[in-house]
């Protein structure tokens, strides 16, 4: 399927059905399976054989649209989870242990920075935080000893700065580790991290790839590319006996290929059970099948709002990286040339109080904790997503106080400006 165009990759990848069989992917809604022999099973158990025992770990619904993903991707093995936070944690988490330390662009989503910043610091896991446009030297001076992997956003939630994965992959693989990209915002329709360097791909499938607002998960895709036994002073967990699942060695039975996803099911899976719903995963496929009709369509909304916004005398600032006056505009003609995504943020004049009235003033576009969905939507970041963080920390993240987050949907751009063009009359 990889010989055939993305367009194409989007509607049939993943799946072929055989003689008489289902022509869209079954819904595999079973806890368990039946085998013949305890010897049967046990090959599973001990990974000699592929195949299903327990749903917590796999399922064959799950498995089929993973690698639907990793086609798009260009990855070689993938994984469902419940939720993009979880699959970032996963991702993280499965080279990463008391001890460790990770490199992060600043510029991220509010739960993430939560995620690596509070919740996996008391986990004994310590990170230093880099612009996403920072330079070579400034990037290489965050690197420790103990550095296990980098991160970033290729297009930041909400800040909408766009991450230099060429020079962040690099500057990984200079220092011996991978490089970890979330690409929920442009999905692989848009940019495909692994194309510039990127080792490892999360997104939260609740976004573009479902499209709809119905269900919540996540993805992880494997490159392939990376040698974790080159560098197996720094990945134990890869590259020495597990003595959690039968002494298995990941990167020598499943090579740079495999090992990655596999130990991330065998071990994290397992113990963590952040498992996709077979039934969100068929609602998944749905969205995946018309996301290269979908986000085309996102990004011109996107783009004629943002024009919108940056000329009204009431709007302070506009964040869209297809603006030409955008300071990352350059990174967006070189990783996203055919179009960024339908998120657009803007500060208005009058912050906070005026991001409210704003608002409160929509008629199409109504306030959700949502993003990326076929309907307008749109939220202030910091009294929701992000209000966790310090006025410090949003600053430094670009994310003011009286910033609102526009989620541009599948509406006609025009109707969607004269609803923005009403409510800022109002505000």
């Amino acid at each position: 399927m990889n010989d055939y165009r993305l367009d194409t990759r989007c509607v049939q990848a993943g799946y072929t059905p055989g003689n008489g069989e289902p022509r869209q992917i079954p819904i595999i809604q079973s806890t368990t399976f039946k085998y013949a022999t305890s010897e049967d099973m046990g090959k599973l158990f001990d990974l000699e054989a592929s195949g299903y025992f327990y749903t917590r770990l796999q399922n064959p619904t799950n498995d089929y649209v993973a690698a639907k993903i990793a086609a798009l991707e260009g990855g070689t093995s993938a994984m469902l989870t419940s939720s993009g936070q979880a699959a970032n944690f996963f991702a993280l988490f499965n080279i990463c242990s008391a001890g460790d330390h990770i490199v992060s662009s600043s510029s991220i989503y509010g739960g993430t920075f939560n995620l690596i910043s509070v919740t996996m610091a008391r986990m004994g896991i310590s990170v230093t935080f880099v612009r996403p446009d920072c330079t070579m030297e400034e990037l290489n001076a965050a690197f420790q000893e103990n550095t296990k992997c980098v991160f970033g956003e290729t297009i930041a939630n909400p800040a909408l700065t766009v991450l230099d994965i060429e020079m962040f992959a690099r500057a990984a693989h200079a220092h011996g580790v991978p490089l970890i990209v979330d690409n929920t915002f442009p999905t692989p329709v848009n940019c495909r991290p692994i194309e510039w360097g990127a080792d490892i791909v999360t997104h939260s499938t609740t976004k573009y790839m479902d499209g709809h607002g119905a269900a919540v998960g996540g993805a992880i895709v494997d490159s392939g590319k990376f040698d974790w036994m080159a560098h197996k002073d720094k990945f134990p967990g890869l590259c020495e006996p597990d003595d959690s699942y039968h002494g298995v060695t990941y990167a020598e039975r499943f090579g740079k290929e495999g090992a990655f996803i596999t130990k991330c099911t065998a071990q994290l899976m397992r113990d963590f059970g952040s498992i996709q719903s077979p039934q969100n995963a068929f609602i998944l496929n749905l969205g995946l099948e018309s996301l290269h009709v979908r986000m085309p369509r996102h990004s011109e909304n996107g783009k004629a709002v943002a024009e919108f916004l940056a000329s009204h005398e009431k709007v302070a600032r506009v964040n869209y990286c297809d603006l030409p006056n955008d300071p990352f505009h350059a990174a967006q003609q070189k990783y996203l040339p055919n179009g960024s995504c339908g998120v657009v943020s803007f500060e208005l004049k009058g912050g906070r109080e005026a991001a409210s009235r704003f608002m409160k003033e929509l008629k199409l576009a109504a306030i959700e904790t949502h993003v990326a969905d076929a309907r307008t939507c749109c939220l202030c970041p910091s009294a929701s997503t992000h209000r966790q963080m310090t006025d410090e920390q949003l600053e430094k993240a670009g994310i003011p106080a009286g910033l609102v987050r526009m989620s541009c949907g599948l509406e006609d751009k025009q109707d969607l400006i004269d609803d923005i063009k009403q409510a800022l009359e109002k505000a």
